[in-house]
């Protein structure tokens, strides 16, 4: 991968392009930045641009055969280690790296909750056990087969848990001309002796006008479409994909349509318009879920005197500009966190008919009787 075809992050590229052209690679770094940022293709460009044959002022050449086999992800000198899904039997799992290239080469901006899709995982958590932490070991202490550099990319190493201390010397000491780059997105999840061995490199979130620019190269979009999803996805380029998967079924209309029956308390209206959210799918439900959270945190700047910050197409604005005169703050927050949990419960399969009826009644009790709910639990399928 080459940093060209990363979205946005230019002064994290330029940063990164200057260590390589100063000789100052630090051989253990932690990429952080939030889910949808480009923390992991950041970490392969920069991989491929300190192994490339022919380096560019800017970038990796692209034509070398080091940065053709980075392009298919198939370098021997290129590592990847990533949480998997195991059952309780198998102690001595290892992941499967051909899932994983897949998964890569198709989206490298993908999501846990993608990745755990992909292998069909369900309800098994993730983590990097102990066998994975051993074949760690066995790869750093390779010399590089063809590059200059050998280069270990660690995803996610939060779910290291303990099993992270096996790799301290390794990060501390490792074997020369060794690249170890861990790409992470909760700080507050790693061990502090890990973060203390590697360089930091921040990752921020994208810019709105990055992922609109993206999604009307890219996907298609309208200026409004890609806005909108821009907008929403809170500079995460994979929701704002996904945002922009789900504009056919116009989650303004079906979300306002939604507020305006609940605060009419219609509820001969609830069972058709239970069976339409119901039809959705698993996916544009969370889409229609996590659009309402936004939605309403936008009603809160209005509540707060501060619409002046509000930048939604004209529609959501005129609908949160007049929905939020039936507000106040509590009510936002306990729309918040309906939405919130309905779309925990998406996750997890609840049966979304029984779980959009209760929302729905939630919201009654909410909008019209100004009765905030007590927590609900679901029925799954």
């Amino acid at each position: 991968m080459q940093f060209k075809e990363i979205v946005g992050q230019e002064a994290t590229k330029k940063h990164l392009i200057n260590t390589v052209q100063e000789n100052r690679v630090s051989h253990a770094q932690l990429f952080l930045g939030p889910e949808g940022a480009g923390a992991l293709p950041l970490a392969i460009a920069y991989a491929q641009y300190v192994s490339c044959e022919n380096k560019l002022p800017e970038d990796s050449c692209g034509e070398c055969a080091s940065c053709r086999k980075y392009q298919r992800l198939i370098h021997p000198d290129l590592h990847f280690s990533f949480p998997f899904f195991r059952g309780g039997e198998k102690e001595d799992a290892t992941p499967d790296q051909e899932e994983w290239r897949s998964m890569l080469l198709k989206n490298p901006y993908f999501s846990m909750n993608e990745w755990r899709g992909q292998l069909n995982a369900e309800n098994k958590q993730p983590n990097i056990n102990k066998a994975e932490c051993l074949n760690i070991l066995r790869k750093l202490s390779m010399k590089p087969f063809e590059s200059e550099y050998k280069a270990l990319i660690i995803w996610l190493p939060e779910y290291l848990k303990n099993e992270g201390n096996r790799l301290l010397k390794s990060l501390e000491e490792p074997a020369p001309k060794t690249l170890i780059i861990l790409v992470a997105e909760q700080a507050d999840q790693l061990l502090n002796t890990i973060i203390s061995r590697t360089q930091l490199v921040k990752v921020p979130r994208l810019e709105d006008q990055d992922i609109k620019s993206y999604l009307q190269a890219e996907m298609g979009l309208s200026a409004d479409q890609a806005a909108r999803a821009a907008y929403l996805s809170e500079g995460n380029l994979h929701a704002a994909i996904e945002f922009s998967r789900s504009e056919e079924n116009d989650n303004y209309q079906l979300f306002a349509d939604w507020m305006r029956m609940t605060y009419a308390d219609k509820g001969s209206q609830f069972i058709d318009y239970v069976d339409v959210l119901a039809k959705l799918g698993r996916e544009n439900q969370k889409n229609l879920l996590r659009y309402g959270i936004n939605l309403i945190r936008e009603a809160v700047l209005f509540l707060s005197g501060a619409e002046d910050l509000v930048n939604l197409p004209d529609a959501e604005y005129e609908f949160i500009s007049k929905f939020s005169k039936i507000m106040d703050l509590a009510k936002a927050e306990a729309l918040i966190e309906e939405l919130e949990k309905a779309h925990y419960h998406v996750e997890r399969n609840a049966n979304p008919k029984i779980l959009f009826l209760d929302v729905s009644l939630q919201f009654v009790k909410i909008l019209k009787f100004n009765t905030l709910p007590q927590g609900t639990h679901y029925i799954r399928t």
